[in-house]
């Protein structure tokens, strides 16, 4: 067959359609939401001793009986709706910290990093910070640290790694994550920990794994956990509490 201008310009067309599909497919792939559990949508109300409301920007939860003036601003993992980390965020206000988990843009915190400022500014009455997040959204968060020296008080990283060097910043870290993520070679790489604050404190819970960290489930590549995701939040949760303490003014 002979290739006429015409016909070579209508089978580049062709692939380059062919191609921007696939691209489109995959695009669509990589941004559906990872699936959230029942206990994700449950988390999202009041209860006797937290008040939970749906802002624009994020989800909040105060404790009803008292006004903190230390708060937690929570960034969530990648392709992972802020929901997965509303039983976290509720556990976290019922012992006394406005907690606020963070809405970004297609549910990936690298497109969102300085939103901790907006919560912030929402917020003038909290006037002691703790900033950090799940995977990706950790690593935002040390990220955002690193561009903003003081805008929080503390650092925690659930199955996370900060992707700023906070090194000479003096401030208390926390390091949390189950035994089991095959990411623990990451949180703990001596390149990686250099970046982290000189007060750190590691916990490594026995039997957990990377999807554990939130309510949802379908995480890539995740081994299955030895121990119940209520067991391993709990534990995420009272390391998270503790770095709080540290910093409540």
């Amino acid at each position: 067959m002979r290739w006429t201008k015409g016909r070579v310009a209508a089978a580049v067309a062709a692939v380059i359609g062919i191609l921007a599909l696939a691209i489109l497919i995959g695009a669509a792939w990589y941004l559906q939401p990872q699936p959230l559990l029942p206990q994700a949508g449950a988390a999202l109300a009041s209860t006797p001793t937290v008040a939970f409301s749906d802002e624009v920007g994020w989800l909040a939860y105060k404790p009803v009986d008292a006004s903190p003036t230390t708060g937690l601003i929570f960034y969530p993992g990648g392709k992972v709706p802020p929901a997965a980390y509303a039983p976290a965020a509720q556990a976290i206000a019922a012992r006394g910290y406005a907690t606020f988990v963070v809405k970004m843009p297609f549910n990936l915190a690298i497109l969102g990093i300085d939103r901790a400022l907006d919560v912030q500014r929402a917020h003038p009455e909290i006037t002691t910070w703790v900033i950090g997040g799940h995977s990706l959204g950790g690593a935002m968060a040390g990220q955002f640290l690193s561009a903003h020296p003081g805008a929080a008080a503390g650092l925690f990283l659930w199955a996370a790694y900060s992707s700023g060097d906070l090194s000479s910043q003096p401030i208390p870290a926390a390091s949390i994550y189950g035994t089991l993520d095959t990411g623990v070679g990451n949180y703990k790489s001596p390149a990686n920990v250099a970046k982290l604050p000189k007060d750190l404190a590691f916990t490594a819970i026995d039997g957990g794994n990377h999807e554990q960290m939130g309510y949802y489930t379908g995480q890539p590549n995740d081994p299955p956990a030895t121990i119940s995701r209520d067991d391993q939040q709990r534990q995420a949760i009272e390391a998270t509490l503790a770095l709080l303490a540290k910093v409540r003014k």
